[in-house]
């Protein structure tokens, strides 16, 4: 399996076990993994990659939480945003 479609079943994964992050702003692990997911997401968008995630799966709209940082749980979103962002830079763009 190549990067791209690791990168892809791990953000399908991370969508699915995050599903219900909006309503559950005790946990902010949630939030770190969907804010994670999305990252991953930004980055595979600014490379034109995303065509196929999209096919399959509905992807949060880019930019979201960005206006919010002052709650914990967005800033656990923002934390896996910013640590998803950076290690599919590492793995994509070498």
């Amino acid at each position: 399996m190549d990067i791209l479609s690791k990168l892809n079943e791990l953000v399908v994964s991370l969508y699915s076990e995050t599903a219900g992050y909006l309503d559950d702003q005790a946990d902010a692990q949630l939030w770190y993994n969907r804010g994670y997911a999305n990252g991953v997401v930004a980055v595979l968008r600014e490379q034109n990659l995303a065509d196929e995630l999209a096919a399959r799966i509905n992807l949060d709209e880019a930019g979201l939480h960005h206006d919010d940082h002052f709650m914990a749980w967005t800033k656990a979103y923002h934390h896996g945003f910013e640590m998803g962002d950076k290690e599919a830079r590492e793995v994509l763009i070498k």
